[in-house]
């Protein structure tokens, strides 16, 4: 799994990060590197929701890649 991340950054300051291919999982920061961080912890509660819940889930190897 190489989930990518997509950060920019909105007109009042703030940082928000998405993963596209798990629709719903962005997150804001007041830094690139908060943004991200909370996109990360999101994507990885949705990720375990899912595999308790018996649903499916990208195969796991890498699990992020961040872009610009």
């Amino acid at each position: 799994m190489n989930l990518q991340i997509e950060v920019e950054r909105e007109t009042d300051g703030r940082w928000i990060a998405d993963v596209p291919d798990l629709p719903g999982v962005l997150a804001y920061g007041a830094s690139k590197a908060e943004a991200v961080a909370h996109v990360k912890t999101l994507a990885l509660r949705v990720l375990a929701d899912r595999i308790e819940h018996g649903e499916e889930v990208p195969e796991a190897a890498d699990a992020f890649t961040v872009s610009p």
